[in-house]
């Protein structure tokens, strides 16, 4: 369902301060910042704020005026963003004063029948005032001079949004009353979160946009074209879904650059809040240690795991290399056992429709609540079947297992010697848990505690 809020695009030249001001109005840190031009290539959204309004905001590539290559690319994102835009925000840089490329943007954006506010960034002390008058040569409504980096100009930047914001929200308003909607259905149910990940161009984005049916990420032969972690609102069967496109991930000691090392957090960040994580692997180099990295930092935070093995029409043999594909992955992260692998192409389409029903099917298994009575009968035939060995000539015996939490499921085992039960037969018990209640995928933990004697003596 597409957010009833006001949407407000931040447009203009590379390095004149987009990201900075789009992470001012949403009140965290979410796009990346560094002075290089074009670290911003997708377009991410956010919720924002500033006063008492509500907004959804819109971060954009520089625009640039190059046919080809990725610039192209990133200027057709911008455009993109222009055609759903309520509201505009055409940044320009006051201490480089208006540009050639400022003035071609300026008369694109005439041609959008869109409010546009000019605001001039880096306006702190006396080095943007002349930027801020040059300002005026564009031909549009009075520049308001702010400070994105300082926070300065946000009054009168919030004035002016006031004003260009009070036809749209108003006519949100008008279309919502005919539809018999009040704009509160936009809160209802949270939206499956999925994360993308895997390494450098293995076509994280290219299968992000083959889901979602058009070209909203920038994709390309070009290693490591996308920097941001970016969210896409998309709908499945009727079910909203945030899809978190997000930059490859190297190995640490191949990562020296600074932008690069930015990315590889935002990326981990996506992992941390997502729900279920697609890990893209490339079939013709399956399963190389970063691959297994990634998978491995999903299952310690307790994300469901689905294999996305990418570019299967290469192969020929298909049916032994997806047999030999699976013992592997068995075989090398025994803990997320029965996690589902799907063989795609993004290009030719081949599995797509496979993806999300297994996504379903694993949420349902994340977040799956067993009884407290199942738990203990299976609990008293798996320790009968194979009792835990003795330590020091006594027996560690489990007494009582319950269910703390889902997403994801997490156990508390109550035995005599807690600390005393070894690892061997806790994978046995996790692994028991997997099967006896059908989790294949799902990241399990399983908390030993041992229970107090009333009758001993505190020390």
């Amino acid at each position: 369902m597409k957010s009833t809020l006001p949407a407000l695009a931040i447009v203009g030249r590379p390095n004149v301060g987009k990201s900075t001001l789009f992470n001012r109005l949403a009140g965290k840190p979410l796009a990346i910042v560094d002075d290089r031009p074009g670290v911003t290539r997708d377009r991410r959204e956010a919720r924002g704020r500033i006063g008492d309004l509500e907004l959804r905001l819109v971060d954009t590539a520089g625009y640039e005026d190059n046919k080809a290559g990725i610039e192209a690319r990133m200027r057709a994102q911008t455009e993109a963003a222009l055609d759903e835009a309520d509201v505009c925000i055409f940044l320009i840089d006051g201490r480089e004063g208006v540009t050639a490329m400022d003035e071609r943007f300026a008369d694109i954006l005439r041609r959008h029948h869109i409010p546009v506010i000019l605001a001039v960034n880096k306006c702190e002390g006396s080095k943007g005032e002349y930027g801020a008058m040059e300002a005026w040569k564009l031909g549009m409504e009075e520049p308001v001079p702010i400070s994105a980096a300082h926070g300065e100009g946000m009054g009168d930047l919030y004035t002016r949004l006031t004003g260009a914001l009070k036809q749209v929200r108003a006519r949100i308003r008008s279309e919502l009353e005919a539809q018999g909607l009040t704009g509160e259905e936009d809160e209802e149910g949270a939206p499956l979160r999925l994360a993308v990940a895997g390494r450098p161009n293995v076509g994280k984005s290219t299968l992000i946009n083959a889901l979602i049916g058009e070209e909203r990420l920038i994709t390309g032969p070009e290693a490591g074209l996308t920097r941001d972690a970016i969210a896409v609102q998309w709908e499945w069967d009727g079910r909203r879904v945030r899809l978190h496109d997000t930059a490859g991930l190297r190995k640490r000691g191949k990562v020296d650059d600074r932008l690069e090392r930015m990315s590889a957090a935002d990326t981990l960040r996506a992992i941390k809040f997502a729900e279920i994580v697609l890990l893209l692997v490339d079939a013709e180099r399956p399963f190389e240690k970063q691959d297994l990295t990634i998978a491995d930092k999903v299952v310690t935070e307790g994300r469901g795991l689905i294999v996305l093995i990418t570019k299967w029409d290469l192969i020929e043999d298909k049916q032994a290399k997806l047999v030999e594909l699976r013992e592997e992955f068995e075989r090398l992260l025994p803990q997320i056992k029965g996690a589902p692998l799907i063989p795609i192409s993004s290009i030719s389409g081949r599995g797509l429709d496979k993806i999300m029903p297994a996504v379903s099917e694993l949420h349902k298994n994340w977040d799956v609540k067993v009884k407290t009575r199942d738990l203990n009968d299976w609990l008293a035939e798996m320790v009968q079947r194979h009792p835990p060995p003795a330590v020091d000539g006594r027996r560690v015996k489990p007494r009582y297992l319950s269910q703390t939490k889902a997403r994801p499921p997490t156990f508390v085992l109550m035995a005599s010697r807690a600390s005393q039960l070894p690892d061997s037969y806790k994978r046995y018990l996790m692994n028991g848990l997997r099967e006896a209640f059908d989790l294949p995928g799902v990241p399990i933990r399983l908390i030993v505690k041992g229970q107090k004697n009333p009758y001993a003596k505190d020390k």
